[in-house]
């Protein structure tokens, strides 16, 4: 029971953070907001291209996002160190914003999503506690998943009608992805809406890094997609002008065109198939996993998960690991797609051990491909 002692020594710290500025009577919310106010005063927050580094944790994070062709930047990202005080835990999360209000969207689901989970995790753990038969030690991967799980699907539906009764966000023709994960310990856990993906690097019993897709790119055009849709009398069919490009359509009118089909926001298709719900997994981190790369498609469009780990693993300096792989998919833009205009393209690598030798990454990939 000693690591399920921890998780509520660690809750304990977080309402002692607000306790100790004297906020009396104070719920679940008014704790999560002290206590993301506080990660923010020590840096443990970041939302902006960079690095995150906690001395005591193994855990690092690179940050990366560059403006594409078509106006604002709609991307946005955010990692956060110690997450619910917690030293073994990180959430990071990746947000690609679509439509005239997309920025706005992809921004607001930034803002409430770690608050949001950490409150219902929070919640969602001391409920379970207190069912007699609750035993965390017992299958413990297990219940720890079902407890995440269970959190974010909570999290992921409050957010949505939040979105939709928002006075300042227009969320009827626009809308986000939403791709996160935390780290707690040796296990992550992740959840995923729309075509965003997470791609973990592990090294093979060669010795060569290979990739590993953790999440699925949500396509109208995937079985279990394309059914629901059109169950729903939503239609999806590619323009003749995109072929292979499959995209969600209202019954009776040529819109909105949306190029996924599980979505933040976009409720002028939500009645006809389009979903927020998240596909929800885990993985329990070894050895030979070394990262994992969070980016837009921004990225995957023009840049395989191989090449991903490539890149990332040529690249000297961690802290520059991201920046190397938007820079990359900013070049493969040019060469592979110049006669469209370029998308945002954002990325966060969360390695998961302390830095190795620059010889080891040598051998691994000595050098990035032409």
């Amino acid at each position: 029971m000693d690591h399920l002692s921890s998780i509520f020594n660690g809750i304990s710290r977080s309402f002692s953070i607000y306790k100790t500025k004297n906020l009396k009577n104070c719920d679940g919310r008014e704790a999560v907001e002290a206590m993301e106010k506080d990660a923010k005063k020590n840096e443990l927050i970041l939302i902006t291209s960079g690095t995150v580094n906690v001395d005591r944790s193994q855990n690092s994070a690179s940050v990366f996002s560059k403006r594409g062709q078509k106006g604002q930047n709609q991307d946005c990202c955010i990692v956060w160190e110690e997450f619910g005080c917690q030293e073994d835990m990180m959430f990071c999360g990746i947000f690609d914003g679509h439509g005239p209000w997309g920025h706005f969207v992809a921004e607001r689901v930034r803002e409430s999503m770690p608050s949001s989970l950490l409150r219902n995790w929070q919640e969602t753990l001391i409920e379970a506690s207190l069912d007699p038969n609750f035993d965390l030690e017992s299958d413990r991967n297990v219940r720890k998943f079902n407890i995440w799980k269970h959190s974010y699907l909570k999290t992921y539906a409050a957010i949505d009608r939040e979105l939709e009764q928002h006075r300042k966000i227009n969320s009827f023709n626009s809308g986000t992805t939403a791709s996160t994960i935390v780290r707690q310990g040796e296990l992550i856990f992740i959840a995923n809406v729309g075509d965003s993906r997470a791609v973990l690097a592990t090294m093979s019993e060669t010795g060569k890094l290979e990739p590993v897709q953790l999440t699925m790119d949500f396509k109208p055009n995937l079985p279990q997609e394309a059914e629901r849709i059109i169950q729903c009398k939503g239609r999806v069919f590619c323009l003749q002008d995109e072929p292979g490009v499959h995209r969600v359509w209202l019954p009776d009118e040529e819109s909105p065109g949306l190029a996924m089909s599980r979505a933040f926001g976009d409720y002028c298709v939500k009645n006809f198939g389009l979903v927020s719900v998240p596909e929800v997994t885990q993985r329990h981190i070894t050895s030979e996993d070394q990262f994992v790369v969070l980016a837009t498609d921004g990225v995957w469009d023009v840049i395989s998960n191989e090449e991903a780990v490539e890149i990332v693993s040529s690249t000297a300096e961690r802290a520059k690991s991201a920046k190397s792989l938007v820079k990359f998919a900013v070049h493969s833009w040019k060469k592979k797609r110049k006669e469209i205009a370029m998308d945002d393209i954002s990325a966060i690598v969360l390695f998961f051990h302390t830095s190795p030798s620059s010889s080891l990454c040598d051998q691994i990939y000595p050098s990035l491909p032409n």
